[in-house]
């Protein structure tokens, strides 16, 4: 017998009808002698309705009142999935993220997670329920309600199985696990059986969508178990955990993509201690959040060329921005292209194994395709190319490192 904690998402419980069957998915758990504590989202939709609700009354709602508008929805679904258990005769009790102690920081729509009191949902495992935790939400230290920004049923989830020093923690979502790289872009990826927290944050934070990097950090520091699995099919899913003897056998876990990338170059910049402060300090102060950096000596020997990639997103504000700091620094140009991609290499085998790095940039190279930045990590290797060349450089590499040839 095993305590876990599972987590559904928006499509998970977006009808009545998936409700009723993530109903079937619990209890088919309990009935083999399981504890179970449920984590879930509201239902797909409803975050985007309450907040076209709160802007028909005001532009920028009070992040306070937002906070307590938007809890509702998973309110709704805690009850729904509740009664669905019920009905089966699989005895459950609902909660909210207050009602459980779930204590936050004051900082309204990105709240952190401060401590969980656990004591409430251990009476309950005790007397034999299942307990549905409402997702994404908590209560300050004044009892306000707060919500835990994107990703936050996740974050809720592990945070409660950590809290609870659960078996594993279950993620059940639209998709059977993690693949080698998005079978959109490659149907020969296969779906990995295990890969390590470190490959999962940098997947994350490529550009994977599957989980959100702040549920996998919090995994990863309070070592909880943490597998991703398919609500509508049957599969053991990927497993999320420490490395092991044996995992750096692979050089290279999946490969991770991201189309919404921008980047910028500010020429001519004086060569003089302070530039890059004073070129990224203004860009940090509008929220802007930047990736790649790269700075080159200009060709006179006196001036430097600055290049720092960003959301596609933020492309225009970081524009204005440049042009007015070109002035301020005396610089000659400043050139962008919003028409790039990011292809990154994930692996634990990049540790102990040499080459990595010639064979991809050979492999681009022999496709036709350009690198225009290069950024490296102990166990990634990022490149930035045309965004044309994006769907052709990950099917060459996906390739050239054998991974259709990995398990399923």
């Amino acid at each position: 017998m095993a305590l876990i904690v599972q987590k559904y998402g928006g499509t998970s419980v977006g009808s009545i009808e998936r409700i009723e069957a993530v109903a079937d998915k619990v209890k088919g758990w309990r009935d083999q002698g399981h504890e179970v504590v449920v984590v879930v989202s509201d239902m797909s939709g409803e975050t985007n309705r309450l907040v076209e609700l709160a802007k028909a009354i005001q532009d920028s709602p009070v992040p306070r009142e937002l906070d307590v508008l938007l809890s509702t929805g998973e309110q709704v679904t805690i009850a729904l999935l509740s009664m669905a258990l019920n009905k089966r005769h699989c005895p459950a009790r609902s909660f909210t993220g207050h009602q459980v102690h779930i204590r936050t920081d004051s900082a309204h729509n990105k709240a952190r997670i401060v401590d969980i009191d656990n004591k409430r949902i251990r009476q309950d495992l005790d007397q034999g329920r299942v307990v549905v935790v409402a997702g994404f939400q908590g209560i300050d230290e004044e009892g306000n309600i707060t919500t835990l920004g994107r990703g936050g049923s996740d974050t809720s989830a592990v945070a409660l199985a950590a809290a609870l020093k659960a078996d594993e923690c279950q993620i059940y979502t639209d998709v059977d696990g993690v693949y080698t790289t998005d079978p959109r872009v490659v149907p020969e990826a296969r779906r990995l059986e295990r890969i390590t927290f470190e490959e999962m944050m940098e997947m994350a934070s490529l550009g994977s969508k599957v989980l959100q990097i702040r549920s996998v950090e919090f995994a990863g520091k309070y070592n909880v178990p943490l597998r991703v699995m398919s609500s509508f099919e049957e599969g053991e899913g990927t497993l999320i955990t420490y490395e092991e003897e044996g995992m750096e056998e692979a050089l290279i876990s999946g490969i991770a993509f991201n189309r919404d990338e921008a980047k910028l170059t500010i020429i001519g910049v004086p060569d003089q201690p302070g530039v890059a402060s004073k070129i990224l300090s203004p860009i940090g102060k509008a929220n802007i959040e930047v990736d790649m950096i790269i700075q080159n000596m200009g060709a006179d020997g006196t001036t430097t060329d600055f290049t720092f990639t960003m959301h596609r997103n933020d492309y225009e504000k970081a524009l204005a921005i440049l042009e007015q700091i070109k002035q301020e620094l005396g610089a000659r140009e400043v050139s962008g292209d919003n028409k790039i991609v990011k292809i990154s290499l994930v692996g634990v085998g990049m540790r102990s194994h040499a080459g990595i790095a010639g064979t991809m940039f050979e492999v681009l190279a022999n496709e036709g395709i350009n690198i225009r930045m290069i950024s490296t990590s102990e166990i990634k290797i990022s490149v930035v190319v045309d965004e044309k060349y994006l769907e052709l450089g990950v099917r060459a590499l996906h390739t050239a490192f054998g991974l259709e040839n990995k398990p399923i």
